[in-house]
């Protein structure tokens, strides 16, 4: 898989905002002044904006984009670098057909191509970007399995049995500490982390659980059989002093910290490398609701999408304010996902998974483009 040099740079500026989350994982989130400013009216497409940002639709469901008919139910995304250009991979939460698409956009944000890099998987939902430029993508089904794809397009997907099989949710790789840490989405869920056998090779390495000792201590214990057969003990079973998320979601590593959200919870937590403890950034009390997929940037503000809620991108500063920077209209019975920054950090990339429509099948699915000063 071809490497970039980009994920390295944004992997070093993150080192200052990874401390002041740090030192801030405990304190308290509230809501706040937006630091882009209150959202305007709905634009042409129902996206409220601050002032300054301007937004467009990039695919819809079912519709031609670069070549590629675009996929139903559009779920976990990331963006990759190319040349002058950069590329957003985008998974499809439905049954059998899953699997996940990419668009090439040229240096002036203009659509180059489309094109699949994952077929035949089963409800991908939400997934990763590796150091060396991979897309893991997540299947969100029983004994799921993680797949590394290719977003060139140019080599075939593969699976990774051996991150585990069980209901998948999202993935952060953590270069630091040469982990990768995975998410589940069940009520009774688990928090995991993937230690490779040999960093950049998926194929080999060791499963383990997060485990309470009591407060907001915790410790990692082996799986003992990270790839279960159908009628045996499922993965968060295994071990019994493992730590339960109500429907864990988005996974975020930058500098030390690892955000994953649980919807179930309502709570953004933040698990600490250093001083090996997991406590809640954002406990519910706020703007934002339905927490899901999350993202962030070198500045150390994080943005989290929302499942149902009133369908907000909020942003979560270093600072503890917690504030909506998108909403959109007339979409009650969707969900946000896949909130991706383009490598220079000025586009945001997301869906609305089932659209105006609200189909359970996703038909109506709607990915966007959103531009403006965002903050480094």
């Amino acid at each position: 898989m071809r490497r970039r040099t980009f994920i390295t740079t944004v992997s070093a500026a993150v080192a200052f905002s990874g401390a002041m989350w740090s030192e801030a994982a405990a304190a308290s989130v509230s809501a706040g002044p937006s630091p882009y400013g209150p959202l305007g009216a709905p634009d042409a497409n129902g996206m409220a904006l601050p002032t300054g940002f301007t937004g467009r639709i990039v695919a819809r469901t079912g519709r031609n984009v670069g070549g590629t008919l675009w996929h139903p139910a559009p779920d976990g995304g990331a963006c990759f670098a190319d040349g002058t250009g950069w590329i957003y991979v985008s998974n499809s939460e439905v049954p059998l057909i899953g699997g996940a698409s990419a668009i090439k956009f040229r240096a002036d944000g203009s659509i180059e191509r489309a094109y699949r890099v994952l077929n035949g998987t089963n409800l991908n939902c939400a997934g990763g970007a590796t150091p060396w430029n991979t897309w893991l993508s997540c299947e969100e089904i029983f004994r799921g399995r993680v797949h590394e794809t290719d977003p060139y397009g140019t080599r075939a997907a593969q699976s990774r049995p051996a991150m585990g099989r069980f209901k998948h949710e999202a993935a952060a790789c953590d270069p630091d500490h040469r982990v990768v840490y995975l998410t589940e989405d069940e009520t009774d869920g688990c928090f995991y982390r993937f230690t490779p056998t040999t960093w950049g090779d998926l194929s080999g390495g060791r499963l383990d659980v997060l485990c309470g000792l009591g407060g907001d201590s915790v410790e990692w214990r082996p799986v003992p059989d990270p790839q279960p057969g159908t009628l045996a003990r499922q993965t968060r079973r295994q071990v019994s002093a493992a730590r339960h998320f109500s429907g864990g979601e988005g996974c975020h590593y930058a500098a030390g910290i690892c955000y994953f959200t649980a919807k179930g919870d309502r709570k953004v937590w933040a698990y600490d490398t250093a001083r090996q403890t997991v406590s809640a950034i954002y406990d519910g009390t706020g703007t934002l609701d339905g927490v899901d997929n999350i993202t962030g940037r070198p500045s150390g503000d994080l943005y989290v999408a929302e499942d149902g809620g009133n369908m907000e991108i909020n942003i979560i500063t270093p600072d503890g304010v917690v504030a909506p920077v998108m909403r959109l209209d007339g979409q009650s019975e969707s969900e946000i996902t896949g909130p991706a920054f383009s490598p220079d950090g000025t586009r945001l990339y997301f869906s609305s998974q089932r659209g105006t429509s609200g189909e359970t099948a996703g038909t109506g699915g709607i990915t966007y483009e959103v531009t403006g000063p965002f903050r480094r």
